[in-house]
């Protein structure tokens, strides 16, 4: 049988998403159980890596879906804005695969929520741009990059070296960037076939968007869906930035 983990940070407010999945679709009674996961601490990744480990003895699909950004009228300095979102939206995202990857089992699927947002393109200064799709470039070194935008946030000197003007958007162009470098390393193992895609899930009516967005949850939720549910042996997607269920060139 299925099961799928529902993860929430608050857990009041996962044990009532959770409720109202039960109560829309009955079937999911006995397959969605909710655990509680902080991505930005790491107790929290241990705990459930623990939990998967003791109750499903394995992972086949992970989706990381877990981000913040901050509305465009938050009085909060950008270079905070830099620091907290890139805590939560990559390294706590590293964090947790770090935790899981060695569960998962042969043919799992990864997805990575990324977005449009952060296109590669909205970097300015080309050689950093190469330094995030160069055929040597490692989790490491993407870090360091996100860590020195970081910096010059801080000192409001970001967009002088050619970095984009959106602590989300940055974020999100590591969290693409380092699933490039995950497909890298798992295709060391091809018997293994573990695949792992970056995808937007598109402009979305959630909190996140102020409940602006024009697709629905479910359009939302299509594509990662899809990635998450491909076929075994499948050559593409493998590492790429995908919307719509196409391949987009992301690094143009």
């Amino acid at each position: 049988m299925i099961s799928i983990c529902f993860l929430a940070r608050n857990e009041e407010l996962g044990l009532k998403a959770v409720k109202q999945l039960q109560a829309t679709n009955p079937d999911s009674e006995k397959k969605v159980k909710f655990h509680q996961l902080d991505i930005t601490n790491v107790e929290s990744i241990h705990r459930l890596a623990e939990h998967i480990k003791k109750t499903h003895g394995g992972l086949d699909i992970l989706i990381n879906n877990a981000a913040i950004a901050f509305k465009s009228n938050d009085v909060t300095p950008f270079g905070d804005q830099a620091e907290i979102t890139a805590q939560t939206n990559f390294f706590g995202t590293i964090n947790v695969c770090n935790a899981l990857f060695p569960l998962l089992r042969d043919h799992a699927r990864i997805v990575n929520l990324s977005s449009r947002a952060g296109m590669l393109d909205s970097i300015r200064n080309s050689e950093i741009r190469q330094n995030l799709i160069a055929p040597t470039a490692t989790i490491e070194s993407i870090s360091d990059i996100l860590n020195d935008f970081i910096k010059k946030a801080k000192q409001n000197s970001h967009q002088d070296d050619g970095y984009p003007n959106s602590a989300y958007g940055m974020s999100k162009i590591a969290i693409t960037a380092v699933t490039l470098i995950q497909q890298r390393i798992f295709d060391e193992k091809p018997n293994r076939d573990i695949v792992v895609n970056a995808c937007c899930p598109g402009y979305i009516n959630t909190d996140m968007t102020s409940r602006k967005g024009t697709g629905t949850p479910e359009q939302g939720a299509d594509t990662p869906v899809y990635l998450a549910t491909l076929d075994p042996n499948i050559k593409l997607p493998r590492g790429e930035f995908v919307a719509e269920r196409k391949i987009l060139k992301w690094k143009s």
